[in-house]
């Protein structure tokens, strides 16, 4: 009888915990707060958000009243880019955000690059991406609700004075970031492009594990188109957008593999690829490295970036991986998903072929110009590819 009324006590106690800790959650959820205090929006979207939100999980509708709450009425900024200002905010439950506030030049712009990140972003989950919390679509605010990034942007690592930063590190945030972009590639059901991968776009936590963010100007693709023009003509930013983005060729998503790999060189050498203040060899250094990588001087290389003895071999590698992302005939970049490979050690990769050699005797005015977007005038001999001149890994990387 005794153990009877004990294990009724203990089952009692077991529900009552069991409901507290279900009310706690709830009252802690975005999702229900958003729903609670905001069940009639005060501003229907566009049919076309409207269609969009229908075909993804839609994520948490919050208010501008419970945004400005949050932010503490948008006081602590974070930054500011082309689309807009992140500030960051924490919900009562104790859940820490960054909250984007869009602008544009036009309400059809704002919308534009609401309907962007959320139709991509939206669709997502994976580690190395950000996480998308919800949205706030009222009259006098159109903005995006983020998890919060502790470390900040990985151009606030790289380009600080203070240049000691764990090669391990810099490292894990390349691996991961190659996965995050890989994933939009290649593994969810539409092919996502991103056009703007750079560092300050790629964002760490409070364990320096890189989120991919910044969707601003990113598409969405069926798998069986090869091809395409984006909407709204270039995109992407000057050093780091691909030659096709500027030149005749066919946009694919190897434009995002070459900024990857210009990413790939700021992170060998901790400095901007272009700096103008050092000497003219120098000045930009993806071409530097390509000449002390074919003269098996690499060890120059290890010197600029601190990077120790014992690293040696993961520096090669992400030097490889670099020269072989930012080929200039977009065929002849391997796939996101082979990058990974290549950093992670699990091919063999083969000497790169010189990524500049269409820019090794242009003056450095052009090179320039050239780097910035400014110029573009390549020799009509690079454009053609003969059949069978295709690193021996290419059929690989071309499989999507």
């Amino acid at each position: 009888m005794l153990r009877s009324e004990i294990a009724g006590i203990l089952i009692f106690v077991l529900v009552i915990i069991f409901i507290r800790l279900a009310l706690i959650f709830r009252a802690c959820s975005p999702r229900s707060t958003a729903l609670k205090t905001n069940p009639v929006p005060s501003t229907s979207p566009s049919q076309v958000l409207s269609k969009v939100l229908e075909n993804i999980q839609q994520p948490v509708r919050f208010s501008s009243q419970q945004l400005r709450i949050a932010t503490n009425n948008f006081s602590h900024k974070l930054g500011e880019g082309s689309f807009g200002t992140v500030y960051q905010g924490q919900f009562a439950c104790g859940l820490s955000v960054a909250v984007k506030v869009l602008k544009g030049s036009s309400e059809k712009k704002i919308e534009e690059q609401f309907l962007a990140e959320v139709s991509t972003i939206g669709r997502t989950h994976h580690i190395n991406l950000v996480q998308l919390y919800g949205f706030c679509f009222d009259r006098d605010i159109r903005a995006l609700v983020y998890e919060y990034m502790q470390n900040g942007s990985l151009d606030r690592l790289l380009f600080r004075q203070d240049k000691n930063i764990e090669w391990e590190v810099l490292f894990n945030i390349a691996v991961g970031t190659a996965k995050g972009i890989a994933y939009l590639h290649e593994d969810c059901q539409h092919r996502i492009i991103h056009y703007d991968i750079k560092p300050e776009n790629i964002l760490l936590d409070e364990n320096f594990c890189p989120k991919v963010a910044d969707f601003g100007l990113a598409e969405l693709s069926s798998r069986e188109k090869t091809h395409w023009t984006p909407n709204g003509g270039l995109r992407g930013t000057p050093g780091y957008a691909a030659p096709e983005m500027w030149a005749p060729f066919r946009i694919t998503q190897k434009c995002d593999v070459y900024s990857f790999g210009m990413l790939l060189f700021e992170i060998l050498g901790k400095r901007r690829n272009l700096d103008l203040n050092l000497p003219d060899s120098q000045e930009w250094f993806p071409r530097w490295l390509w000449k002390k990588f074919e003269r098996g001087e690499f060890s120059h290389v290890m010197r600029v970036g601190r990077i120790h003895e014992k690293d040696l071999e993961e520096a090669q590698l992400v030097a490889q991986a670099a020269l072989w992302c930012v080929q200039y005939r977009p065929e002849l970049r391997p796939s996101m998903g082979f990058v990974v490979k290549m950093l992670e050690g699990g091919v063999e990769i083969p000497s790169p072929k010189n990524p500049f050699r269409h820019l090794m005797e242009t003056p450095l005015p052009d090179l320039l110009a050239e780097v910035t977007g400014e110029a573009c005038s390549f020799p009509p001999a690079v454009a053609e590819t003969k059949a069978g001149s295709h690193p021996s890994f290419l059929p690989i990387s071309n499989t999507i």
